[in-house]
């Protein structure tokens, strides 16, 4: 995860300058910075593994993502000040690495900026691809700072958690209990993350997956 905590630092201040923006802006940057790994990986296992069907390819991802997002999430809620944002900007760049990994198993190319909308509808951020296209360019095309650090922070973590409450109800709750326990907010986290990653896994799949025909 070394090269995505880099990106991820790479685009805080554009964050930070756009925080209305922010998994627009998050999901041009993993398309960008991820995009072409996802194509690379997929490459490699085919050639390694020419028995290997897309829908084995999507598992390996599943679990190596659901994994790296209960771990992240662990991670950044220790990291003061700016925990919410650092937890939610790492969970969400996990979950797209995921969403990019899954569209490269089913042959899908995980560069293509088009994957930048399905990133936005699958992690729930657009309920359709016409309002995630529409956000989308009005991302690339904004320019100039807002308010100060702390208020550009907070709205920017405000944006970032509303795709991951949408897409697991519990993930909520979770963080409730771990301001009410001492000592639960590392697991709750991970918990909380881990799961709503899961969710997302199987959304992708069904939404890369061509559709079955009958004999």
């Amino acid at each position: 995860m070394a090269t995505g905590r880099l990106e991820l630092a790479t685009i805080r201040t554009r964050l930070l300058a756009h925080p209305g923006f922010a998994p627009e802006l998050l999901a041009l940057a993993a398309v960008e910075g991820i995009g072409p790994q996802a194509r690379e990986w997929a490459r490699g296992l085919r050639e390694a593994y020419p028995d290997a069907g897309p829908d084995g390819l999507a598992r390996l991802a599943t679990r190596r993502f659901v994994r790296w997002a209960g771990v992240g999430g662990a991670t950044a809620a220790v990291a003061g000040l700016f925990a919410p944002l650092a937890e939610l900007a790492v969970v969400l760049w996990t979950q797209s690495a995921l969403v990019l990994h899954v569209a490269a198993a089913y042959g899908r190319d995980p560069a293509d900026p088009e994957r930048a909308v399905e990133l936005l509808v699958l992690t729930r951020v657009h309920p359709d691809a016409d309002g995630a296209r529409a956000a989308l360019d009005a991302a690339r095309a904004a320019d100039g700072p807002g308010d100060g650090p702390w208020p550009r922070a907070a709205e920017a973590a405000w944006r970032l958690a509303a795709p991951l409450a949408a897409q697991a109800g519990g993930w909520a709750a979770l963080r409730l209990a771990a301001r009410l326990l001492p000592g639960a907010a590392v697991l709750a986290t991970a918990a909380g993350d881990a799961a709503a990653t899961d969710l997302l896994a199987a959304r992708a799949v069904a939404s890369y997956r061509p559709a079955r025909t009958g004999s």
